[in-house]
């Protein structure tokens, strides 16, 4: 089985769905607006001075004029809304991916974000932009805790996709769980300790594709036992941040569907 360990960026998608572009702008609350060829910029001002960030993401494939499923997008988003940064979000089919998306982004991955003119692609360099640009809040995190928790993302797809309750699929991501429990029970209650950091924002969304996916493919939880990330899991998701970009759960479990059935 091969799983990629550092994906940034979501690039497939349903091949349901139309060729819809949505501009949306977020900031204390929820505008919709239908564009033209391309979405005229509108943005409640979070900072006097500040433009707001453009943001391409995948759109939902089960409702209109909605969030997609991507984990990755919605970790740019949750650094956006931390700190505290006003935005306008397009809303791209990617089984139909429209000409002006192509222009702009040749290989039709997901999220990129216009910085300074620029747009600039993968997860990992957006969020790493956003903070030297914004540096507050900091959402900085020591090198040595930035991965805690990495490899859980890669154990939950291993276990998602397994046609075999033998193979050890179901025990590597207890044992990546169990590890990040102990972890949290000593140093959290976040990753950095009191405070939300970058790798929150990262692994916060993968674990909610977690619960939902194995939750309805595999009729899997965390156990109870897990006290601590049962409880971290219920504190990140119900930040407003997370409340305000999350996918619907129908999203996620068609999201998952190719691979599961695949």
């Amino acid at each position: 089985m091969a799983v990629l360990l550092r994906t940034t960026t979501c690039a497939t998608a349903s091949t349901t769905g139309s060729s819809t572009l949505l501009a949306t702008t977020f900031r204390q609350g929820r505008r919709l607006s239908r564009p033209r060829a391309l979405p005229t910029r509108r943005a409640f001002t979070a900072r006097a001075s500040a433009e707001p960030l453009e943001v391409c993401a995948k759109a939902s494939i089960t409702v209109p004029d909605r969030l997609g499923d991507c984990p990755f997008t919605q970790r740019v988003l949750l650094t956006i809304e931390e700190k505290h940064l006003a935005y306008d979000l397009k809303l791209v089919d990617l089984a139909n991916k429209p000409d002006w998306f192509l222009k702009i982004n040749p290989e039709g991955k997901v999220p990129i974000v216009k910085l300074e003119e620029k747009w600039v692609a993968d997860s990992d360099v957006i969020t790493q932009a956003l903070e030297e640009k914004y540096p507050q809040p900091s959402l900085a995190i020591p090198p040595e805790r930035a991965s805690t928790g990495s490899k859980i993302f890669s154990t939950f797809i291993g276990f998602l996709k397994s046609k075999d309750p033998n193979d050890g699929t179901e025990q590597a991501i207890l044992s990546e769980l169990t590890s990040f429990n102990s972890y949290l029970e000593d140093n959290g209650p976040f990753i950095n300790g009191g405070t939300v950091s970058a790798a929150d924002l990262s692994l916060g969304p993968k674990l909610y594709h977690m619960e939902i996916a194995l939750g309805h493919y595999k009729t899997w939880s965390v156990p109870d036992a897990l006290a601590h990330v049962t409880t971290y899991m219920k504190t990140i998701f119900s930040r407003d941040s997370f409340v305000k970009t999350r996918a619907l759960p129908e999203d996620v479990i068609a999201g998952w569907r190719p691979k599961v059935m695949g």
